[in-house]
């Protein structure tokens, strides 16, 4: 009897394993937000890149370290149970608007807008280069796998902004590549910069191939007199549970006449920010990775600490903190980045800039008058 009963419970427990993984395979395969996927003959083209080996995408250090099952239950578990005080604004934040016209009829010194999060409109050399630009709800692939962020306006709508000339891409993760923003982005776009594979996704959602430039590291394009580098980060790939690292991750250089921009991506700390610095530097200013760090997962973010110094690294005049003010990704306080960040790059006699969302960020002003606004709030 108990032998039957046993028998019973494999068998139930076999068929409802096999109904979640057919349900995930269709999800995920006829889902459009998921993306594209690799195919083999993509795979022997980028067999030809030395960050490419055996079917995947790798870091120049032997990371990130590949969890076991139970790591991973261990750390979805931790992040999902554990209660974090202050872990987001108390309201909404708030960002400062920007009329429309404003935007379409700029033609001064190079400048920057901050959406929250990665997401900039930066305005140089009379050209509008979104880097970034992720307006979505929440950074999942459903509204409900995810929390809301941290800001539910923007400077300016997404439907309000002029053509853009460029939208550089750091990599595929929800935060960062988001695909409602692509639909909404991709008629008014000229041309999609982005690392190996990224492209694939763009194209699933329809962006015409002649619009994509899928770069390398250290390859670069040029933009009329704008230099685009696409430049080493330290991170990972990934949309869904059976392509991570498929796709290749990259921070960028931005170089016009006069300016000359860092936009570091996500990436733990290593070796190269220094040798970006001497290539590339110095930089009028540096948007370094600073949040959503964790001690469980180092060689992938950086502790602010390491943001100040990757900062100095690259050879930056001045650094602003960016992905932070956005989303709750991590088991940190919201203002955990911007706090430490500051300290250290004050004993480091580094500049840090903290601009509101929508605060006009000139990229060669070195006033810094901005605010700790966080502290009012």
């Amino acid at each position: 009897m108990f032998k039957k009963i046993l028998k019973s419970v494999m068998l139930i427990t076999l068929v409802i394993i096999g109904m979640l993984v057919i349900t995930y395979l269709l999800f995920t395969n006829f889902y459009p937000s998921f993306g594209g996927d690799i195919s083999k003959e993509q795979q022997l083209v980028y067999s030809e890149s030395k960050q490419y080996k055996n079917g995947k995408f790798k870091n120049t250090n032997p990371v990130p370290k590949e969890l076991s099952f139970l790591e991973t239950m261990k750390l979805t578990y931790t992040f999902f149970t554990k209660k974090v005080p202050n872990a987001r604004p108390k309201a909404d934040l708030v960002p400062t608007k920007i009329d429309s016209a404003s935007i379409a009829n700029y033609k001064g010194e190079a400048r920057m807008l901050w959406f929250g999060h990665s997401s900039f409109l930066l305005q140089i050399d009379n050209k509008n280069i979104l880097l970034d630009p992720m307006f979505g709800k929440v950074a999942a692939p459903l509204e409900i796998l995810g929390a809301n962020r941290f800001n539910k306006e923007f400077p300016l709508e997404v439907e309000k902004l002029p053509e853009i000339d460029a939208v550089i891409f750091s990599h595929d993760h929800y935060d960062h590549l988001d695909y409602k923003t692509i639909l909404s982005l991709k008629d008014k776009t000229k041309q999609f910069y982005v690392p190996l594979g990224v492209g694939e996704h763009l194209r699933a959602w329809k962006v015409p191939n002649n619009k994509i430039s899928e770069l390398d590291w250290w390859q670069s394009k040029q933009l009329d007199n704008l230099k685009l580098v696409c430049t080493p980060a330290q991170h990972f790939s990934g949309r869904k549970l059976n392509n991570g690292q498929s796709t290749l991750w990259s921070s960028w250089v931005i170089s016009s006449k006069t300016e000359n921009i860092y936009f570091s991506g996500d990436s733990g700390y290593a070796s190269h920010f220094k040798t970006i610095g001497d290539k590339y530097g110095p930089f009028d200013l540096a948007l370094m990775e600073c949040g959503q760090y964790n001690k469980m997962w180092p060689d992938i973010h950086m502790m602010p600490e390491e943001t100040a110094q990757a900062g100095v690294d690259v050879k930056a005049k001045r650094i602003m903190p960016i992905h932070w003010a956005g989303f709750k990704l991590a088991l940190h306080e919201w203002t955990d980045p911007v706090e430490r960040v500051t300290k250290r790059a004050k004993a480091l006699n580094l500049d840090v800039i903290t601009p509101t969302i929508g605060q006009q960020i000139m990229v060669k002003d070195t006033t810094n008058n901005y605010t700790q606004w966080w502290k009012n709030l």
